[in-house]
C-alpha cells in the first residue's frame, strides 16, 4: 500500500525547544557502557569535536571494533537502533533522536566502521566493507549493550544492514524501517548489467573500481561527499555548517579503505572474508523479511533506487510503504525527521 504524505520541511523551527526537551529527558547522558582500551595507534583524536547537538559520544568495545555512538531517551525504554549510510553519519538522526526520546524510546545511533570515532581494536584486522560484515557489527553492538531485540531503522548502507539483520536474525529485530525498501544484494547480482541510464547513476561505483578513484576519493573526500549530497537530495538546501558537522566523520583513518572495499566487493572486484561466506550464501538467495516493516521513499530521491512495487513482495509480515512528499531526497531522516520518527512509532504498533 502507498500513502502520500506532505511534510513541512522547515525542520529547523523548534530545534531549540526539542534540544531543551531532550536535555530534560536525559538525551545525552553519562556513559553507562565503559569504553574499552583500544590500540594506541587507533585512539580517538584528542581534537575531535562533534557538533553541539550531540554533546557526548560514547564508546564501547563490540566485536572487532570500539564503536562510537550516541544515546538518547530513557535507558529502560524500548530500544531503537538508527543506522546511517554513505556518505553520511549519525547527524542524519540529530532531529529524529529527540522526537523518539520524547516518546520514551531508548535511541542508539552508532558510527559505522570507518566513520567518526569508531575504531578497529587491532591494526591487523582486515578493513572489510562487505555489507554482511557491517550488519554483524550491529549485532555485536547490541550484544555489548545487552540489547536482545530492537526496532532497527536506517537508510542507504544503514537500510541495507537493517534489512540483513531483519532477514537473517529476526529474533533480534522487533520491527524494521527501511528507506528505499529491500536492499539485500550479492556479488552475483552485482554482475548483472543495468540499462545505461541506471548505470550512469552508479558512476561513483565504477570510479572507485580504479586506483585513480581510490586516490581521488582520499584526496577529495569532503568535496566528493558534498557532491553526492547534492545529487542524492537535489531539493535539500543544506548549509555548510550542516555538511561540515557530518564531514568530520569522514576523517576516520579507515574511512577510505572501508568505502572502496564496499563498492569493489559489490562488483566482485575485491574478495571478502571467507568466514562470512555462509552469511553471503544466505543473502544471495534474497531471503524474505518476516518482521513488521515500513519502507519509506522521498519523492525527490536522486540516488539509485527501485520503485516500491519492485520489492514489496520481499516483506511477508505486516507491511506498508510511504512516499514522503515535499522534495525529500535520499537523506530522508535528516530531511524529514518527523516522518521518519512517525514511521518508527507506527511500525512498533504493528508488532
Amino acid at each position: 500500500m502507498s500513502e502520500k504524505l506532505t511534510i513541512d520541511r522547515r525542520r529547523f523551527l523548534g530545534v531549540t525547544a526539542m534540544t531543551l526537551a531532550a536535555a530534560e529527558l536525559g538525551m545525552i547522558s553519562s556513559a553507562s557502557a565503559q569504553p574499552g582500551k583500544t590500540n594506541p595507534t587507533n585512539e580517538i583524536p584528542a581534537d575531535y569535536r562533534p557538533g553541539s547537538s550531540f554533546d557526548t559520544i560514547k564508546q564501547i568495545n563490540a566485536g572487532v571494533l570500539n564503536v562510537g555512538y550516541v544515546a538518547a531517551g530513557p535507558s529502560n525504554g524500548p530500544p531503537v537502533i538508527l543506522l546511517h549510510g554513505w556518505p553520511y553519519d549519525i547527524y542524519s538522526f540529530v532531529d529524529v533522536a529527540p522526537l523518539l526520546a520524547a516518546k520514551g524510546y531508548r535511541v542508539i545511533a552508532p558510527y559505522l566502521r570507518g566513520y567518526g570515532t569508531t575504531r578497529f581494536l587491532s591494526n591487523e584486522t582486515f578493513r572489510n566493507g562487505q555489507p554482511s560484515v557491517v550488519a554483524v557489527d550491529i549485532i555485536a553492538l547490541m550484544d555489548a549493550l545487552k540489547i536482545q531485540k530492537a526496532i532497527i531503522a536506517g537508510f542507504d548502507w544503514g537500510a541495507r544492514s537493517a534489512d540483513i539483520i531483519a532477514a537473517l536474525w529476526p529474533q533480534r529485530c522487533k520491527a524494521l524501517v527501511s528507506v528505499s525498501g529491500y536492499l539485500i544484494g550479492s556479488q552475483e547480482a552485482g554482475k548483472v548489467p543495468l540499462p545505461p541510464a541506471a548505470e550512469l547513476q552508479w558512476w561513483y561505483q565504477f570510479y572507485f573500481a580504479t586506483d585513480r578513484g581510490k586516490a581521488g576519493y582520499d584526496k577529495y573526500r569532503h568535496d566528493f561527499a558534498k557532491l553526492i549530497w547534492q545529487l542524492a537530495s537535489p531539493k535539500w538546501n543544506f548549509d555548510d555548517a550542516t555538511f561540515n558537522r557530518s564531514a568530520a566523520a569522514f576523517d576516520n583513518p579507515d574511512h577510505v579503505a572501508i568505502v572502496i572495499h564496499n563498492y569493489r566487493w559489490r562488483q566482485g572486484l575485491a574478495k571478502g572474508d571467507p568466514k562470512y561466506d555462509d552469511i553471503e550464501a544466505q543473502l544471495a538467495k534474497s531471503p524474505v523479511i518476516t518482521v513488521p516493516t515500513i519502507t519509506l521513499e522521498g519523492d525527490a530521491n536522486g540516488a539509485p533506487h527501485l520503485p516500491p512495487g519492485a520489492y514489496e513482495g520481499k516483506f511477508s509480515g505486516k507491511y506498508a510503504n510511504k512516499i514522503i512528499g515535499g522534495g525529500v531526497g535520499h537523506n530522508l531522516p535528516q530531511e524529514a525527521p518527523q516522518a521518519f520518527a512517525d514511521a518508527i512509532i507506527e511500525v512498533d504498533g504493528y508488532s
